[in-house]
């Protein structure tokens, strides 16, 4: 079985080579014109020059971190090769959020293009993008992880050391996730509230409209934020879920001895999940007219059903009958049923989501509703509609659990959230397809194309809204079953180093009970500190686009012009002049270096939160204290990030609804109106709920057990 093994890395090139040919197709797709290209470049430049800045602060904190990992880890029973894991597991998410990027930001305008032509052709245009995204991280993942396993396996003899060095490589994806969230978060909320609140609402413009001096970098965040981030933190899950079960699988006894075929299975199921997404992508197509939204649900469950099939032969043919793990017997059908749960679970959260959060739904129409009395009616709404989202969801989290757990013991938990991830390559590329989408609308908008072509990538992003929805539904899902998985392995660990004494982790403890409130705490102070620095890079973004609202003459004119005009009405010859004059003289270079600057600063405080907690209580007080750390921090997190992640989603679409045209109480409202305007303001309120923060708290949960695992052999005998 082990000569299987070599399989994995296989599946990882042929993920990257898949994404090698995409990226080549779209290159080969009609760029448009010259004002299209030039639109194009300055978001791609905006891009990467946002990731050359912030992967030029990471790769300090990657140097230093490395080094601390290698002196902690070169005593006795210890290895410093985790710190080479660490670096690996860095380098690889910054390199698939890299690819992800540059082929978005090509795909974009291509999109625009291509919507002249009809929806069929745009759709199949930004869906290939998209899935350069979702190839990347899964092609990456299984080459670093098998890569190194197999290196690992031929220096050491123990498979418990195997493990503890590999875990290395999920710190590594997980800081460089989080930095990758927050960052892009900061900065594409900042442009896009400037956008939003001087361009709509104090204006009277269109936030892509190329007056606005914001919209280049409200477009350049939309792939910083929901490409590059998304990347990472999906990345980071499906890393850490593989992991995960991994460790817990090197714990398991078969006829009293330790069976490595559950070690491998985690990145064999992974390595077959990236053929069976590959398969998926060839499913997603529209008929011109039809709806973009059954394309991409025919290979998001298409591909999920063929992945249930696999699993099955794959977890039946590979393991043993039956097994013994905690003492109990369990079966090779049960490990099966776990990992079919957590996919069921992950597509049932995403459900759940979109009626929460999707157009025309219940809970969406009662914000829109809400909103013809202002403002204030509109968030208290939204607020309403992201706390009740939180119950459906939780339940169907305990669900798995209790179920997962039954099958398959604490590994079953672990496959459950393995299951719940088999699919992120087809997973990853309808969320990254959504933010092209976006982007194709903003330089439709800018580069004043026909209305119909604004028209279907509108059509196309409305979908796209919903994907990214239901993708947020699934990180969430997974963040919180990965997180069981890597504290159960943090315990397993712990336990395997005292020599088999069991780890207490009761709240009667009051230690345990200390560490359950600090660690409840904390995705409240982490997400304060992200929603502040929001705030604050939002005010600079918004004082910059008014003064060259006041101070450029030609902007000025051209704002007077528009103001006599309703839309679509046409402009005198006089007018169509002053309003041309206009053109290209926002200086967007200036608003991108502002939401530049201000999330390459403002990332780094909530970042070593997450990191330098669990080391400090760890140290301090022990295991058991960062046990109860880790469950506190597990369960607020889990609930406050479906609650921002959910508002947020549905003032959004509450807002897109108003723009479209509503009729409340028998009278009709629509852009410039109050009612738009207020929902404009809880659009803007719910921008860094959906995402900043709560995105965010996804990898703040994952990345604390990642640290707590790494650190489990030096901390296992503090306080015996």
């Amino acid at each position: 079985m082990s000569e299987m093994m070599i399989w994995v890395p296989v599946a990882g090139f042929v993920a990257l080579a898949f994404a090698f040919w995409k990226t080549g197709w779209v290159n080969k797709q009609d760029e448009g014109s010259d004002k299209m290209k030039l639109i194009g470049k300055h978001i791609a430049d905006g891009a990467m020059a946002f990731l050359k800045a912030e992967y030029r602060v990471l790769a300090i904190f990657i140097v230093a971190v490395a080094i601390l990992l290698g002196v902690a880890n070169s005593g006795e029973g210890k290895s410093p090769l985790v710190a080479a894991s660490f670096v690996v597991g860095a380098l690889a998410s910054g390199l698939a959020g890299f690819l992800g990027m540059r082929v978005a930001t090509k795909a974009n305008y291509r999109t625009s293009q291509a919507a002249r032509t009809g929806l069929a052709k745009a759709l199949g245009v930004a869906f290939a993008g998209g899935s350069v995204m979702g190839l990347s991280v899964v092609g990456l993942g299984v080459i670093g992880l098998g890569g190194l396993f197999l290196v690992y396996r031929e220096i050491f003899t123990d498979m418990n050391m195997v493990m503890s060095v590999l875990s290395g490589f999920s710190l590594g994806a997980s800081s460089i996730a989080l930095f990758a969230r927050v960052g892009g978060g900061i900065y594409t909320k900042a442009a896009d509230v400037g956008a939003d609140l001087v361009g709509k609402v104090e204006a009277g413009i269109p936030e892509d409209h190329p007056l606005n001096p914001a919209t280049i970098a409200d477009n350049v965040g939309d792939n910083v934020g929901d490409v590059a981030g998304m990347g990472a933190d999906l990345f980071e899950s499906y890393v850490g879920s593989i992991v995960g079960s991994m460790v817990l699988g090197a714990t398991i006894m078969v006829s009293g001895a330790l069976a490595p075929e559950f070690v491998f299975l985690p990145l064999l199921i992974a390595s077959a999940g990236i053929i069976v997404s590959i398969i998926g992508t060839f499913m997603v197509s529209v008929k011109e007219g039809g709806d973009p939204q059954k394309g991409l649900n025919i290979g998001e469950f298409g591909s999920s059903g063929i992945m249930v099939v696999v699993m099955f032969f794959m977890i039946t043919m590979m393991l043993p009958a039956t097994f013994t793990l905690g003492g109990v017997e369990y079966t090779s059908y049960g490990v099966f049923w776990a990992s079919t749960i957590g996919l069921a679970a992950g597509l049932g959260i995403g459900f759940i989501t979109e009626h929460y959060t999707g157009t025309n739904t219940g809970p969406v129409n009662s914000i829109v509703n809400q909103s013809a009395t202002g403002a204030a009616t509109n968030l208290i709404a939204g607020l309403g509609v992201g706390m009740q989202s939180t119950a459906i969801p939780v339940l169907i989290i305990a669900a798995s659990i209790m179920a997962a757990f039954e099958f398959a013991g604490l590994y079953g938990i672990a496959m459950a959230a393995l299951g719940m991830l088999a699919n992120t390559g087809m997973q990853l590329a309808i969320d990254a397809y959504g933010p092209i989408s976006d982007n194709a609308g903003g330089i439709a908008e800018m580069a004043q194309m026909p209305p119909e072509v604004r028209k279907r990538t509108d059509k196309l992003d409305a979908v796209g809204n919903t994907t990214a929805a239901v993708g947020k539904g699934f990180a969430i899902g997974s963040a919180a079953l990965t997180a069981l998985a890597l504290f159960a392995a943090f315990r397993t660990t712990v336990e395997v180093i005292r020599g088999g004494d069991p780890m207490s982790i009761s709240i009667t403890d009051p230690t345990v009970m200390a560490g359950l409130f600090v660690g409840g705490m904390l995705p409240f102070v982490f997400s304060s500190m992200a929603m502040g620095a929001v705030g604050r890079a939002a005010m600079a973004m918004i004082e910059e686009v008014r003064r060259q609202f006041k101070t450029i003459p030609e902007l000025a004119a051209a704002l007077v012009v528009m103001n006599k005009y309703e839309e679509g009405q046409e402009m005198s010859t006089e007018d169509q002049k002053t309003f041309d004059a206009a053109d290209g003289k926002a200086e967007y270079g200036k608003c991108v270096t502002i939401s530049t600057e201000a999330a390459i600063k403002e990332m780094m405080m909530p970042g070593l939160l997450a990191i330098l907690t669990p080391v400090v209580v760890g140290y301090i007080f022990g295991a058991e204290a960062l046990g109860g750390l880790l469950a506190g921090v597990t369960v607020t997190g889990v609930l406050m990030a479906i609650f921002q992640s959910n508002a947020g989603g549905a003032w959004d679409n509450a807002k897109k609804m108003v723009e479209d045209g509503v009729e409340i109480n028998g009278i009709k409202y629509g852009k410039g109106s109050e009612v738009h305007k207020a929902a404009v303001v809880g659009d803007t309120v719910g921008d860094p709920f959906k995402d900043t923060s709560g995105p965010s708290l996804n990898i703040l949960i994952k990345l604390m057990s990642v640290v707590s695992l790494v650190i489990a052999p030096l901390i296992a005998t503090i306080g015996l």
